[in-house]
């Protein structure tokens, strides 16, 4: 039983230990569907990150366990709880704390630069298409996907996605982490 649960614990939580990190089939879709989506726009494919995904399957657990969207006041879900071993932020709509959520890559994974953010709620579970769907239909989010207004001078060198729960986030960095996306099983 022990032996179970320890190995269940890392199959979860192997991000969070330096291990090597795994993406579960939705988020393989989601990576999917947002490089099908860039081709119909005849972008460029984004590489798949490693550190990236380190940061967005810490970020979606933390705010499943520890961010309520019904009642969060002033902050947005690109917020980041107490709770962990990062430093805490409270991401307000003005974005006057958008450099503490740029510094997560760094902070947690290693990754040398910054990284931005997109997030999805579900009040059920977040899947791969409604997150992707949710996200083009955003004046907000759809941009950082096409590379669009603000984003148009940037180049994706690194994505991350992760899911769980009622979260979808994807992570876009301009320097190079060339990882291989691996698929848990």
């Amino acid at each position: 039983m022990k032996i179970c649960l320890l190995i269940l614990l890392c199959s979860i939580s192997g991000y969070l230990a330096g291990q090597p990190v795994c993406a579960s089939v939705e988020e393989k879709k989601l990576y999917d569907f947002i490089m099908s989506y860039r081709k119909s726009k005849r972008l460029k494919p984004i590489p798949y990150s490693e550190k990236m995904t380190r940061v967005a399957q810490t970020h979606v657990r933390d705010l499943v366990e520890h961010f309520d969207y019904e009642n969060r006041g002033d902050c947005n879900p690109h917020s980041w709880s107490d709770k962990g071993s990062w430093t805490p932020c409270c991401y307000t709509p003005d974005h006057r704390q958008a450099k503490c959520m740029w510094n997560k890559p760094k902070e947690i994974s290693g990754y040398e630069g910054e990284g931005y953010e997109i997030a999805f709620y579900s009040s059920d579970h977040a899947e791969a298409l409604e997150a992707l769907e949710g996200w083009k239909g955003s004046t907000g989010h759809n941009p950082l996907l096409v590379n669009s207004g603000t984003w148009s001078t940037l180049e994706w060198k690194a994505i991350g996605v992760g899911i769980y729960g009622q979260y979808a986030v994807v992570w876009f960095g301009i320097l190079e982490d060339p990882s291989t996306l691996v698929v848990c099983k």
